[in-house]
């Protein structure tokens, strides 16, 4: 069984705070799939929308995704989108315990106010477009979460703890008679 622990979820759930501080405590590396991308490319997420679009965007998405998941022992954070590919999907179900941070669409519009580095909310309606995103990717995180754990209005270190203690209870897939990939 992989050792790994993914992050899923939308836009503002904490993945990137959640995953430093949950790789801290287990004395694992942090993996960031969007920075893991733009170090790869040398170019920014906006950037790489702007002159490949959401698809060449995505089939980066998806290869930074696979080679972290073959990787052992890290925490990692996906991007909100991640989980609109099938494969991508199959690649996190087998890359290890998937944890899924859900959040409201206000406390996503709360933490994504002010960041410009998102290109799906740069629209004169951002509460639309995550009403939008949820309606399709909530489904999606859950199809592949082995664990469902809600952040609104709650501090990052208690999270964290509630995912240490989960993360016990969490029944390896293999042993609920599916099989994962390597």
């Amino acid at each position: 069984m992989h050792s790994n622990i993914i992050l899923v979820g939308p836009m503002g759930a904490g993945k990137s705070t959640i995953g430093r501080l949950l790789a801290k405590e287990l004395r694992l590396p942090f993996r960031d799939s969007d920075k893991e991308i733009e170090q790869r490319t040398g170019a920014s997420i906006p950037l790489i929308f702007d002159v490949e679009g959401e698809q060449g965007f995505r089939e980066r998405e998806h290869a930074t995704i696979a080679d972290i998941c073959r990787m052992q022992g890290v925490v990692l954070a996906t991007g909100g989108g991640a989980v609109l590919r099938p494969d991508n999907r199959a690649v996190l179900r087998g890359g290890g315990r998937v944890i899924y941070l859900c959040t409201s669409v206000e406390q996503q519009l709360a933490r994504t106010a002010r960041d410009r580095n998102r290109p799906l909310l740069q629209t004169a309606n951002p509460r639309e477009v995550l009403l939008g995103l949820m309606a399709v990717r909530d489904p999606l995180y859950r199809e592949i979460a082995d664990l469902v754990v809600e952040t609104d209005e709650r501090p990052p270190r208690l999270v964290v703890g509630e995912i240490l203690e989960q993360l016990e209870h969490i029944v390896p897939r293999e042993s609920q008679g599916r099989s994962a990939l390597s």
